[in-house]
Parts: structure tokens; C-alpha cells; sequence
């Protein structure tokens, strides 16, 4: 594709996302930012963090949750982890949340809670990699970086017509993004070519018809559009064993221990049971009860492994004394969805 083809790309892209852009809370509009207003950083990066591994339409509700609770990074840093953690809920990879308090933390202690604006000086932020830096640069700052996300993969596989098996392909497609990359509007470029991936060229059944590039697309020409981009196939994913106990005291608290900070969940609360591990025995109930097992287990996929969780649950005294963990009044929205499944197992029994 010649210098001129690509300009010609990047302006027929531009003029449709002018058209069709979606509305997102952190977004400006096309048509705002034209009039001057400009994309707030904070926002912008919290999205970023959000939508990693996670979908727009499970972290909408949770980035407007977040910037109605602390509204500027100053605030998010000065929030409690166990705040932050909680209100993470659900949204899963923990991770996510523990960076992003550590990122608040330091965009405030090291650059009076602004961020850089520059590459390298996002890259220097905890828990920011190269695709976070890129996408904050481009879109909170127009800085021309190269943004690609699963999104952009697909499209520049079909776009060039790209055969190599993904991760492989990922250098050859990310080299084909910054050449199409404008020096002119590259924050709006960036969020076009995510929310064409998004809404036309689908995983399945791309709408090749109506799709701005269809002209210049070779894969669409080649008639292989609908097959790429091409991925290794994945190794199965093994199968880890645990236990929940779920026990009630007669006030209506529930026995709780928060996680270690480091590690899956780490800072979240959630049920005594030990480890979970592909084969080994069951951990002790925290406390002495007439433990009843139920009869479903509380099943949930992590990314490198499923999880089957034995559920068991105990009505216990006023007076119960447990080795671990503490009795609390309970917000099950504050659990995480593993949790949060194990408890929606019990609560059929303890209830009855």
C-alpha cells in the first residue's frame, strides 16, 4: 500500500468514525473535540485499565461508578485499597485495580497529579505497559502512537491480508498500524480503528458491505476476510480444586478473610478454604459446625485455568470462635464473582 493509499485510508476512516463514533463516558465526541474540548487523562487511562481482558459493555457502568466516587486521581489515590477493591467487584483480573491505585498514587507523589504526557513518561507508571501508554498518549494527548488492541489486530489482518498465526502475527500487524497511524487527529484514528473492529469487522460474520476500508481491504479481495486473523490453537486449560465454607452466625454476619495482596484476589475478601490446587486435599473448616456439602459446586474459568469449588455451608452461634477471619455484615455485591457464585450456592440452603 503505497504513502498515498494510506493517507486516503485514514481520512476515509476518519470521515466515518466523524459519523458513527460510539458514545463512551470517557469519550469526547468528534465533533467536541473539533470545538477544542479536550479528552481528560484521567479518564482515559482508567478506561484503559478497565477495558483490558473486559468488554465495553461490563466496564461502562463500573467507569462512571469510579469517577462519581473519586472524581480526580487525587482522589483515587487517596482512597483505602479496601475501598478501591471493593468497588472492583466483579469487574475481575484484580490485578487491575491494585495497579491502579499504585498508578494514582504515584501520577500524585511524583507529578503533582498530572499525567505525563509523553510515552516513556507513562511507560515509568506502575502497572502501565505499552498498549495503556500508547492509547492514553494518542487519546488523552494526540500524541501519534501506535494503539493496538485485539480490535486493531483483526482489522490490519484483513486490511493486509495477514496469514501468520496470532501471537506471531502481532509485530507484522502492529508495523502495518503505525504506517496508516496520522500525524493529523491520531487520538480520534485510534479509537476509529477500535470501534470499526467493534461494530464492522467482527470476529464472525464482518460486515464487509458497509465498511469504509472494503475498497483497499485485501483480505475482503482475497476472500478471506472471515478467517482471519488465524491464532495457534490454545493449550487446555487444567482444572484446580477448592473449597468454599460458607457459615452464618445467628445475627446474620458471615465469615469472611481478606486474600493476601499479592496473588489471584489479592485484597479482595472472600470464603476461608485453603488453596486451590489440581490435586490435593481438602482444607480444614475454620471453625468447628455441623457442615452440610451442597450439591453443585460453584464453578468459574480464570484465565489460565477452571475452577471447581466445593460449597460447604454451616449455621454457627452467637458465640462461634474461628482460627481465621472475622464475622462481618455482608454486602455480597463487594465479593468477587467466584465468591459471589459460591454464596448464591449456599444462600439456597442457609435459607431454607
Amino acid at each position: 500500500m503505497s504513502v498515498k493509499d494510506m493517507i486516503v485510508e485514514s481520512d476515509q476512516l476518519l470521515d466515518w468514525y466523524d459519523r458513527h463514533a460510539r458514545v463512551m463516558p470517557w469519550r469526547v465526541s468528534p465533533a467536541d473535540r473539533k470545538a477544542g474540548v479536550r479528552p481528560n487523562p484521567y479518564h482515559v487511562w482508567m478506561s484503559e485499565v478497565m477495558l483490558q481482558q473486559t468488554t465495553v459493555a461490563a466496564v461502562r457502568d463500573y467507569h462512571v461508578k469510579f469517577t462519581t466516587l473519586w472524581p480526580t486521581v487525587q482522589d483515587l489515590a487517596a482512597a483505602p485499597d479496601s475501598d478501591v477493591m471493593e468497588a472492583w467487584a466483579g469487574l475481575g483480573y484484580y490485578a487491575r485495580a491494585r495497579n491502579l491505585l499504585k498508578c494514582a498514587r504515584a501520577v500524585v507523589a511524583d507529578h503533582g497529579g498530572v499525567f505525563p504526557q509523553t510515552l516513556e513518561g507513562l511507560l515509568a507508571l506502575p502497572g502501565v505497559g505499552p498498549y495503556t501508554a500508547a492509547a492514553v498518549a494518542a487519546i488523552a494527548y494526540d500524541v501519534p502512537a501506535t494503539v493496538v488492541d485485539g480490535n486493531v489486530e483483526r482489522v490490519m489482518s484483513r486490511l493486509f491480508n495477514v496469514e501468520t498465526p496470532l501471537p506471531k502475527a502481532k509485530p507484522e500487524l502492529t508495523v502495518h498500524a503505525a504506517r496508516l497511524t496520522p500525524d493529523t487527529r491520531p487520538g480520534d484514528y485510534a479509537q476509529a480503528v477500535m470501534d470499526l473492529g467493534a461494530t464492522i469487522c467482527t470476529p464472525k460474520s464482518p460486515a464487509c458491505v458497509i465498511c469504509p476500508l472494503t475498497a483497499g481491504c485485501l483480505a475482503r479481495a482475497a476472500g478471506t476476510a472471515a478467517t482471519l486473523p488465524r491464532k495457534l490453537p490454545k493449550k487446555p486449560q487444567p482444572l484446580r480444586r477448592g473449597t468454599a465454607y460458607i457459615a452464618r452466625r445467628a445475627d446474620g454476619a458471615y465469615l469472611l478473610e481478606r486474600r493476601p495482596d499479592k496473588g489471584l484476589l489479592g485484597g479482595m475478601l472472600g470464603w476461608p478454604g485453603g488453596e486451590w490446587a489440581v490435586d490435593k486435599p481438602a482444607a480444614a473448616p475454620p471453625l468447628a459446625a455441623d457442615w452440610q456439602v451442597a450439591p453443585d459446586p460453584a464453578l468459574h474459568t480464570f484465565t489460565h485455568f477452571h475452577l471447581e469449588l466445593t460449597v460447604c455451608y454451616a449455621h454457627v452461634g452467637q458465640g462461634a470462635n474461628p482460627e481465621s477471619g472475622s464475622f462481618i455484615a455482608l454486602d455480597p455485591n463487594g465479593l468477587p464473582t467466584v465468591m459471589r457464585k459460591a454464596f448464591d450456592i449456599a444462600l439456597n440452603y442457609l435459607d431454607d
